[in-house]
């Protein structure tokens, strides 16, 4: 699937906004992408995991036993991405404020995972879900999103397939341009903040 491609999915789905965001990383921009919304619809959501799980290497889907994902966001494209691998679909949750295999869940010794995500843009929760997964007992072969939104700096420890790069400009509180410095901003997400 081409990046227009990827594009007018989340167009379709009224998925792209534009305002003034308050992100999960603490950075404001002027554009957020709604993954939640792009994913309602089950065939659209079929359609991007695929091309997603084009992205990865046929070597390595091949070793892939389990998909994980980070609750709520990576939940819908995660399962759809254990659709398209052929294998189950767990997801990692915060019960008490850090990530664990949700209540009975469980990976077999060596498990090779696929770490999934809707949208990537410090790695944090991507980052703490890998550690959840390896103190479950899975390794994590590799890692996927539907959007990179890091500029392609984020480092996850293991390879990591993104279906799109987007970089959208953001800025940090004390940096705002102008137009945006007058307006209030929309906290997106479901992702708490400080």
């Amino acid at each position: 699937m081409l990046d227009e491609e990827v594009l007018a999915e989340f167009r379709a789905a009224d998925a792209l906004l534009e305002g003034h965001f308050l992100l999960s990383s603490g950075r404001h921009s002027t554009r957020y992408l709604q993954c939640a919304r792009v994913l309602m619809d089950p065939m659209r959501a079929s359609r991007l995991a695929a091309a997603v799980a084009a992205k990865i290497p046929r070597e390595l889907r091949k070793e892939i036993t389990k998909v994980v994902s980070p609750a709520m966001g990576g939940v819908i494209i995660g399962h759809e991405m254990g659709r398209a691998l052929g294998v189950e679909a767990l997801f990692v949750e915060r019960p008490e404020g850090t990530f664990e295999l949700r209540r009975g869940f469980a990976l077999a010794p060596g498990d090779k995972v696929l770490m999934v995500e809707d949208v990537v843009t410090t790695g944090l929760s991507s980052r703490e879900a890998i550690a959840a997964i390896e103190a479950a007992g899975g390794k994590v072969v590799a890692a996927a999103a539907l959007v990179d939104r890091s500029a392609g700096t984020v480092e996850l420890g293991v390879p990591f397939y993104p279906l799109i790069e987007l970089n959208f400009p953001t800025w940090a509180p004390d940096e705002l341009p102008p137009e945006l410095a007058g307006t209030p901003a929309v906290k997106p997400g479901s992702r708490a903040r400080p």
